[in-house]
């Protein structure tokens, strides 16, 4: 039996050649840096807490390229995300 998911997923492959599942939590784009964010976590079937990642989404050749948040300021706009998921999640 295949576990089917309705959300999108990030595999990293780490430095011993391991591969590493994200599931993405949302994306969210500011206009103020014209970027396009991904906030994600590693995919856990547990009920612990996990550390959300966040990244820029830039187009590479071979689709989209994440690069690593370069700014306070972008970071703040990460925060406020967050902060209105938890909201969200709340009501």
């Amino acid at each position: 039996m295949t576990e089917q998911h309705d959300h999108e997923h990030i595999v990293a492959i780490d430095e011993n050649g391991k591969e590493i599942v994200f599931a993405v939590i949302t994306r969210a784009y500011s206009e103020e840096f014209d970027k396009e964010y991904v906030l994600f976590a590693e995919h856990s079937h547990s009920d612990e807490p996990v550390e959300v990642q966040a990244a820029a989404v830039l187009p590479g050749e071979d689709g989209e390229e994440l690069v690593g948040i370069e700014t306070d300021a972008e970071w703040e706009f990460i925060e406020s995300v967050l902060a209105e998921l938890d909201a969200e999640e709340e009501d």
